[in-house]
């Protein structure tokens, strides 16, 4: 991969979600503001499940260097017991503390119901800081119609976002 590409991260365990949908959508909005015009490049956690449970594995190596070679990240994942997905904690825990250094980084989170907002705040954040992400936007958390009509809540949120990230982003 092009080092070019807006990467987005989906752990959803099921692949072409409305996890994905979303993960797309704020990665094109962040291809935007990189200047790219390509089409960002999407890796589907399910489609690596087993690969994940294990280190060393050389499809996870594969990974991790589209990540680490994006401009920009997206990660995105259901709500699940109220935090992001085991699917998602595996390919996280594959990365050393500090190893994104810098990458500006929008953590994306759907649920059944806004109750649950917090937890992108509370539980991805976090742990993306720890291996070095820059988050200098909240995430949409997207909940219950807006998931099956993503366009409009996405919409407003890069409305909102989009000076802050012009700046992260600048060269």
């Amino acid at each position: 991969m092009s080092t070019h590409h807006v990467v987005a991260v989906v752990g959803n365990p099921k692949p072409a979600s409305r996890t994905a949908v979303v993960a797309e959508l704020v990665a094109r909005e962040l291809s935007a503001l990189t200047g790219t015009a390509s089409e960002p490049d999407v890796i589907e956690l399910a489609e690596h499940g087993p690969a994940l449970a294990g280190w060393g594995d050389p499809v996870v190596a594969v990974l991790k260097a589209r990540v680490l070679a994006a401009p920009a990240l997206v990660v995105a994942t259901p709500t699940y017991k109220a935090t992001y997905t085991g699917l998602l904690k595996l390919f996280l825990d594959q990365f050393d503390a500090g190893e994104l250094a810098g990458v500006v980084t929008v953590p994306v989170m759907t649920g059944a119901a806004s109750a649950h907002s917090l937890a992108i705040d509370v539980h991805l954040v976090p742990v993306l800081v720890e291996i070095g992400a820059s988050c200098p936007v909240r995430g949409p958390f997207l909940a219950g119609p807006e998931v099956d009509d993503p366009v409009p809540a996405v919409e407003a949120w890069a409305e909102r976002s989009r000076p802050i990230l012009r700046r992260a982003l600048a060269p």
